[in-house]
């Protein structure tokens, strides 16, 4: 797992400036702990930690949005397929081709999507061995884009059923919207390159606090839970960063609740 490891360096990188802090504290001389340097050390540090707050605070709320919003248009996508292959059902038996490409659709949309869980069984798809986690696939845009042709092809001289066809025409368009929100809901939203600035900062803060701590037990125990807390901290907010896959990536129950219902 990436984020893990990223996690790991954040917490190498900060316990190595607490330690540096704290070596450089024992060999200060006793004219550099004067009132007003102990006072200055105090303000930058409370600086620094105002500033940690309010980034970490920030990004935090942004990773969760991100978050929100991609699960909620995998849910939408996933309603709007079941919808779309009720209205083909309602339309007449003709579309039993279309549904079918449907059905492999998504079928290879969950397997795609969700490497390290079991495939849809019962239902025949496209090999998705060589797709890409995230992104538009070609083989899958085509039998959607297959599948969108069927629906405008859907004609009657009947009212009733020509206005069911219209109805499909409409769902598909809808969840063809749908598909690109999900397709474009995947990227990240934190460049590395900020990323490792902000480890940066706070090594910063941390190999300041070790500077101010005094030596003793206690010291390195409550910086070393801030450590880890932060540490943690940094790696939730990457793995919101990247909403399908990590501990908590989006869940694979809606694709497979739709693709149970199409089953029936």
């Amino acid at each position: 797992m990436p984020d893990l490891g990223s996690m790991l360096v954040v917490l190498i990188l900060l316990s190595a400036a607490a330690a540096a802090g704290f070596v450089a504290n024992s060999r200060l001389q006793e004219k550099h702990r004067s009132r007003d340097s102990i006072e200055l050390v105090d303000l930058a540090i409370s600086l620094l930690v105002t500033f940690t707050a309010i980034v970490l605070g920030l990004l935090t709320n942004s990773v969760k949005g991100g978050f929100d919003t991609a699960y909620a248009a995998r849910g939408s996508y996933a309603a709007q397929l079941t919808q779309l292959d009720r209205c083909f059902a309602d339309f007449g038996p003709e579309t039993a081709p279309t549904r079918a490409d449907l059905r492999a659709y998504v079928a290879a949309v969950i397997a795609s999507t969700w490497p390290d869980e079991p495939p849809p069984i019962d239902v025949k798809h496209p090999d998705v061995s060589n797709m890409h986690l995230t992104g538009e696939n070609q083989e899958l845009a085509q039998i959607f884009d297959r599948i969108g042709r069927a629906a405008m092809a859907l004609q009657s001289s009947d009212f009733a059923r020509s206005n069911q066809a219209a109805a499909c025409r409409q769902t598909y368009a809808d969840a063809s919207r749908s598909r690109w929100v999900v397709i474009e809901g995947v990227r990240k939203s934190i460049s590395t390159p900020f990323y490792w600035v902000l480890v940066f900062w706070l090594s910063i803060l941390f190999g300041s606090l070790g500077l101010r701590a005094p030596p003793n037990k206690m010291s390195l125990i409550v910086i070393g839970l801030s450590i880890v807390s932060v540490a943690t901290a940094m790696f939730v907010i990457l793995d919101l960063d990247t909403p399908y896959g990590g501990l908590f990536g989006i869940p694979s129950t809606s694709m497979r609740a739709a693709l149970a219902d199409m089953m029936r």
